[in-house]
């Protein structure tokens, strides 16, 4: 009886997996593209929180995951590309916002900065398994916040403090159920693809 792990090279991600020998460039493209454009979608997906500047959105998961799938380079470019487009005005943003002047700005660059660790994460493994993918999110998870609840601070006015109750505190709950997704979803992803190796 064996547990075989997936039959990649140590170092990989998923994306990594795509057979794309000949064409590496024009895939890393379209991982890029596409992970730009879906994160834009999942910020779509957005609820309100009374009495916070910044709405519950699928944004961050979407960060998250394609940080870990793509890998720290293309994760980070995916996630570049992304904010770059939404400041020029593309309004991709949550709520369908776009431009630099919003005080949830400070998100969109911790996730930029968050794909790229939860990527470099994931080649060491990061996503192999249900606890090591809980720690890599719950990573991931507190740079978005280290970056955005400040910067909330600093565009609002507001104390540290009263940013933290607006922005952090009423998506605690929200994170751990993104978290919970993913420790299911990337560890089954490996298993299927070592099953198929």
């Amino acid at each position: 009886m064996s547990t075989a792990a997936a039959p990649v090279r140590s170092g990989a991600v998923l994306a990594d997996l795509l057979p794309a020998a000949r064409h590496r460039y024009a895939v890393d493209a379209a991982l890029v593209l596409g992970g730009a454009a879906l994160t834009g979608i999942a910020a779509q997906i957005s609820v309100p929180v009374p009495g916070s500047p910044v709405p519950v959105t699928g944004q961050t998961f979407a960060a998250l995951l394609i940080g870990t799938a793509l890998g720290a380079r293309r994760g980070f470019l995916a996630l570049a590309l992304y904010a770059v487009v939404g400041m020029a005005g593309m309004p991709w943003f949550a709520e369908g916002t776009s431009g630099y002047a919003m005080p949830s700005l400070g998100y969109i660059l911790g996730m930029l900065l968050a794909a790229t660790v939860v990527g470099a994460l994931a080649r060491r493994g990061g996503d192999r398994s249900v606890l090591r993918t809980a720690g890599t999110m719950v990573i991931g998870s507190a740079i978005i916040y280290a970056v955005g609840v400040p910067y909330l601070a600093l565009a609002t006015g507001m104390s540290l403090s009263a940013a933290v109750a607006a922005g952090l505190v009423p998506f605690l709950i929200g994170d751990a159920l993104k978290a919970a997704l993913a420790m299911g979803a990337l560890p089954a992803s490996w298993k299927l693809l070592g099953r198929r190796g």
